[in-house]
């Protein structure tokens, strides 16, 4: 943690960038705009923070843009504790409002007076791209605005030389991820689990009755919410503005519910965004859908319009953690503005944070509403960019099924295995990878209990209906165990001669890494190994080398978010109490920091970085000063395996005599609740999309190979899948022997360790920081060769 003596500070980071760039004299104004989202109130928190960290004053400016016409007590200085407690509660505390008196050059006058008046020369917007371009437009026209003001004796001429130019960053907070630029906005993951929270009810009720849900979901303009709901429940059929169904779709879609429920299945679920259209760009609405299937089919149905409940609810993980790494990077990107820099907005790439010209992003995100409206809707779908196309693609290859007559043979058998720990979200990897082998002309077959179960033969071909209604369910339907493939390579060889395996796919964590590298070494005994063999990451811990992410971790995150949220909320009645919380993750931290991150922690302890006696007597300190101020309640988490000595009993028992007199400890283990329940939306939607990849690949490596009967004998037939920052990669397991640490069973190099700051500086510590690498403006979508990691 904090302590004694700090490292070395690391080149460019925040306090060499301090000298440069600190924020004293600053004065920064943050406001939300348009339609609220879960986890504004994060981002607003990481702007203060951040801001009042580096010196800088930040007020809040309430009621978006009418506050700031109105001024007087719409503008507000905020301090530390203005946004305490706020990072688990949805909507936005400082209030949103559409604003029609902005719109006009008298109105941004008075809110321009107003600003000057304070000093605020910097503004961060949070809301969608009406509010983004109304920033853009205030501050092409400010000095204009400051001279007229001046004119008529508001301001006086020192103002106008002292705070001539403005500068804006935006964050984009829209449940709809309709902003082209970014592959996540802000309130988008939240407004899914909503959804998906809906769908698994639903999913219980129609399976009692034979019946047919029609599902309305958000999306005026933008279909993202209803595609990847699609995906992430394995819906019948999607309505979708930017991709409208084809002629005769009516038809179509009575005949593909029949042909599933011949299939024996109880339960039809059709999803339809609010701004679904026809080709002729006509409205298809819900009721209409209802109609269509009564009259035809006979079916009960059930029309369910969603409405605000996406909107509302807690801010889920991943919401709250992007709004803090956007909220630090937008401040990052004020002080380090000039009067030349146009005004940008802090995206998501991947897995980076990246800053973006505002305008670019908003003419973009227009040019779809413009191709829809000229129904030109392939060109829509290819601006919403490549992450958009490669759900719908993935969408529309799992849920139907062609017939066998137009599915080539590919006389190719594929073996599908799960190992080492069960992680929510195995089943939909599953399912992806079952249904795109056979839409390949492969046969799938399933490897029940493991490395184990292979070896005692416990395979068996899997159809396409077998694998209906997997996406939901947590834990692993094929069994999973920790056991590696070493002392059964004759066993598996034997069981892959019999069934002629011609390819593995390996969904599992560290184990599952293992077993493919003790595959690889095997290749010279058995030939039967000489295939091509991919992993997908799947563990809570994401601690396998070569991928940014693994199947099973946000789950397990939403978790421990959700249990510290009540664990603090049971505290609000009492009055200064500190908990301990540990987490899983074997050596890895991934979980208590990033839980950290979600949770509002005081401090994280992680294996990653040693801490010793003094450090944890200097977290006590930090708490003890805490609990002075109006914020009573604290919060630690520890990493089940971060020291030998300072065992969770003993942290508990240190902080308990150290608090004596000014605060109460309680601890809590979260143990196995974190493997287990429903798989969140993310890890449904990443295990969906990363398998069928994974499947892709193989069956490219085994067209290459087709009539010659080769065998696989390189490195490169042997791959981890896995996302590195904007990538998806297939490494090969052997090159990534190096970067592993394997007695502790992580990467030597893990990617989120660069935002271990960002949680101590939101918790008051004075820490070093490093300044995201994307300092410069990036032109919005450059087009690379390599395949873009759209989460």
């Amino acid at each position: 943690m904090d302590g004694h003596d700090s490292p070395p500070t690391p080149k460019g980071s925040l306090r060499k960038f301090l000298e440069q760039l600190s924020g004293a004299g600053k004065a920064i104004g943050v406001l939300t705009s348009g339609g609220d989202a879960q986890g504004m109130n994060a981002a607003v928190r990481a702007v203060v923070r951040m801001g009042i960290y580096v010196g800088a004053k930040v007020y809040f400016i309430y009621e978006g843009y009418q506050g700031m016409v109105d001024g007087g007590s719409n503008i507000v200085e905020a301090d530390w504790e203005s946004v305490s407690s706020i990072l688990q509660v949805g909507g936005t505390i400082i209030g949103s409002a559409r604003c029609q008196d902005f719109r006009s050059r008298e109105g941004r006058l008075k809110a321009a007076c107003n600003l000057v008046q304070l000093g605020i020369t910097s503004l961060c917007v949070i809301g969608g791209d009406g509010s983004l371009t109304g920033a853009h437009i205030f501050r092409t026209e400010w000095s204009g605005l400051l001279e007229e003001l001046a004119r008529d004796g508001k301001i006086s001429t020192e103002q106008v030389q002292k705070h001539g130019h403005l500068n804006v960053v935006g964050m984009v907070g829209s449940i709809d991820n309709d902003f082209c630029g970014t592959d996540m906005t802000i309130g988008t993951d939240s407004a899914l689990h909503r959804i998906i929270e809906v769908v698994d009810a639903i999913m219980t009720t129609a399976q009692s009755h034979q019946r047919t849900f029609v599902l309305e979901v958000m999306g005026r303009h933008c279909g993202y919410l209803a595609l990847v709901s699609a995906l992430a429940c394995g819906a019948d059929w999607v309505f979708l503005p930017e991709s409208p169904p084809e002629e005769g779709w009516q038809e179509n879609m009575c005949v593909k519910l029949s042909e599933n429920r011949a299939r024996k299945k109880r339960l039809n679920i059709i999803i339809v965004a609010e701004g679904a259209i026809d080709t002729q760009n006509k409205p298809i609405t819900s009721e209409q859908i209802k109609e269509l299937v009564v009259t035809q089919l006979g079916y009960d149905t059930r029309v369910t319009i969603l409405g605000h409940v996406q909107r509302g609810g807690t801010p889920s993980a991943f919401d709250r953690i992007l709004a803090s790494r956007m909220g630090v990077e937008a401040v990052v990107a004020l002080l380090e503005a000039t009067p030349e820099t146009p005004a940008c907005v802090v995206s998501l790439s991947g897995n980076q944070a990246v800053r973006l010209p505002l305008m670019e992003c908003v003419q973009m995100t227009q040019e779809v509403q413009k191709a829809m409206d000229e129904r030109r809707f392939k060109d829509a779908v290819q601006l919403r960019g490549r992450s958009f196309e490669n759900n719908l693609n993935t969408y529309k290859r799992l849920a139907i099924k062609l017939p066998d007559s137009e599915i080539p043979n590919s006389n190719c058998n594929v073996g599908v295995v799960n190992v080492g720990a069960p992680a929510a979200g195995m089943n939909a990897a599953v399912r992806a990878a079952v249904r795109v082998g056979i839409s390949e002309g492969h046969k799938m077959f399933a490897v029940y209990d493991g490395f184990e179960g292979f070896a005692k033969g416990q395979i068996k071909e899997i159809g396409w209906g077998d694998v209906g209604g997997w996406t939901g369910q947590g834990g692993s339907i094929l069994g999973t165990k920790r056991t590696l493939p070493g002392k059964y390579l004759e066993d598996i060889a034997a069981q892959m001669r019999t069934h002629s395996i011609n390819a593995l796919l390996i969904i599992g964590g560290f184990e599952a890494y293992l077993g493919l590298l003790e595959l690889l070494a095997a290749r010279e005994k058995h030939e039967e190994f000489c295939v091509p063999m991919v992993m997908v990451p799947a563990t809570v811990s994401n601690n396998v080398p070569g991928s940014d992410f693994s199947i099973g971790a946000d789950t397990a995150l939403n978790t421990i978010t959700d249990t510290c949220d009540r664990i603090k909320q049971s505290a609000s009645g009492t009055k200064r109490r500190v908990f301990i919380i540990e987490t899983m993750g074997g050596f890895c931290g991934y979980l208590a920091n990033m839980g950290g991150l979600a949770a509002g922690a005081d401090a994280a302890y992680i294996f990653e970085e040693p801490f010793d006696i003094r450090d944890l007597q200097s977290n006590v300190e930090h708490l003890t000063e805490k609990m002075k101020t109006s914020i009573q309640r604290g919060l630690v988490l520890r990493n089940e395996n971060c020291s030998e000595n300072y065992t969770t009993d003993f942290i508990y028992q240190l902080y308990s005599e150290e608090g004596k007199g000014v605060f109460d400890c309680r601890k809590n283990v979260l143990g196995h609740m974190q493997q287990g329940g429903a798989p969140s939306p993310f890890d449904r939607n990443f295990g969906t999309k990363i398998s069928a990849r994974a499947m892709q690949w193989i069956s490219s490596k085994l067209r290459e190979s087709a009539g010659k009967g080769k065998k696989f004998l390189s490195d490169d037939s042997v791959c981890v899948l896995g996302i590195s920052k904007r990538k998806l990669l297939f490494q090969p397991v052997a090159e990534l022997k190096k970067e592993t640490d394997f007695e502790h069973r992580i990467p030597k190099e893990q990617w989120w360790l660069k935002l271990r700051p960002l949680m101590k500086i939101l918790a008051k510590y004075k820490v070093s920081f490093e300044v995201s690498d994307a300092s410069q403006l990036e032109p919005v979508q450059p087009r690379g060769p390599e395949e873009p990691a759209a989460i």
